[in-house]
């Protein structure tokens, strides 16, 4: 959930963003981008099941998941098991999160894929080299699977770095850490694992009671445009980053449709959301939110519109993009 911490506006203006700086550090080898592209394609390869925990700002969640893949499918369950209960069942892209407390079920198909251990897109190409210095860092045990250990160094101050823990028998992604330096940012990990065994399919359904009783069922409806489709461009995009598609979605808790700009750099996400102001809706608060580990929040007012990107990625990034975003003529 969004802490919503509010940096006042007057520490805002006096923030100062530094120029992004770019490291010459030298090219990946191929052998370190070998591993990127096993890490990519083992969830295609491997079925899974298993805890694992995040952690960041001093929080931590843990989590079951339970991954199988055959010749037609990939289907996925991914249970929340501290705080308020969660589960999210996916077949490929058709996604369903139920909420019991509410007795919810959002549905929604799955446009970019991000869900630990499965955080590289597909298909996998070598893109990362232009933004990160990939190394392979030697090896180290993880649930007492022995493990490549690399670490993302970026090219620039626009992204954070990372490091992956790669399992060496089967490519799939161990462990996980969004890194500022040495500072861990956020970090996910497998505490309990198992690896190709047998996976029941009745493990990867609702139960029984959560299919007779009766829930709110919302359809939160993606309709994916073509390129240059919405009124709505980013001018400036930061050196590594590409649009990756256009939307328009119906969001959960919004009246109207939102338009949506999503941008990557191979590793790192950005989504950028523009709605317009209701007249009978709070003032909009402009400036920096922050949320758990590494996502940042950066909202702007343009006339009658609210803008709001959201990524993985430093303030001054999020900021750049954000400041960006005009409407076309």
């Amino acid at each position: 959930m969004i802490s919503r911490k509010i940096i006042p506006l007057i520490l805002l203006l006096a923030f100062g963003f530094s120029a992004a700086f770019a490291q010459e550090l030298p090219r990946s080898s191929e052998s370190a981008l070998n591993w990127l592209k096993r890490m990519a394609d083992a969830p295609r390869r491997h079925n899974y099941s298993g805890t694992f925990v995040y952690y960041a700002d001093g929080h931590i969640e843990t989590s079951r998941i339970v991954h199988k893949v055959d010749s037609i499918s990939e289907r996925e369950r991914i249970e929340v098991l501290d705080g308020s209960p969660r589960i999210v069942f996916r077949n490929n892209d058709e996604m369903k999160c139920y909420l019991p407390d509410s007795k919810r079920i959002y549905t929604e198909k799955r446009w970019f894929r991000k869900f630990f251990p499965d955080i590289l897109p597909q298909p996998f190409d070598n893109v990362i080299d232009e933004n990160y210095y990939v190394k392979e860092d030697g090896f180290e045990r993880v649930t007492d699977h022995q493990c490549q250990v690399l670490s993302l160094t970026p090219r620039d101050s626009l992204r954070h770095g990372h490091q992956f823990w790669i399992d060496v028998e089967t490519g799939l992604l161990l462990k996980a850490a969004v890194v500022n330096g040495s500072e861990i940012i956020e970090q996910f990990a497998f505490a309990q694992l198992e690896i190709d065994g047998e996976i029941h399919s009745d493990s990867l359904k609702p139960s029984q009671s959560m299919v007779q009783e009766e829930w709110k069922v919302t359809d939160l409806i993606t309709s994916f445009l073509k390129a240059g489709e919405l009124k709505w461009q980013v001018m400036s995009l930061p050196a590594g980053f590409k649009k990756i598609v256009e939307m328009k979605r119906n969001l959960a808790e919004k009246p109207t449709l939102v338009d949506h700009i999503a941008l990557s750099d191979g590793l790192a996400a950005v989504s950028v959301f523009i709605e317009p102001i209701a007249q009978d809706a709070p003032a909009s608060l402009p400036g920096f939110f922050t949320s758990r580990g590494a996502i940042n929040i950066y909202v702007r007012i343009l006339g009658d519109y609210k803008i709001t990107t959201v990524g993985e990625v430093p303030l001054e990034t999020i900021k750049l993009i954000g400041d960006s975003v005009i409407k076309k003529d």
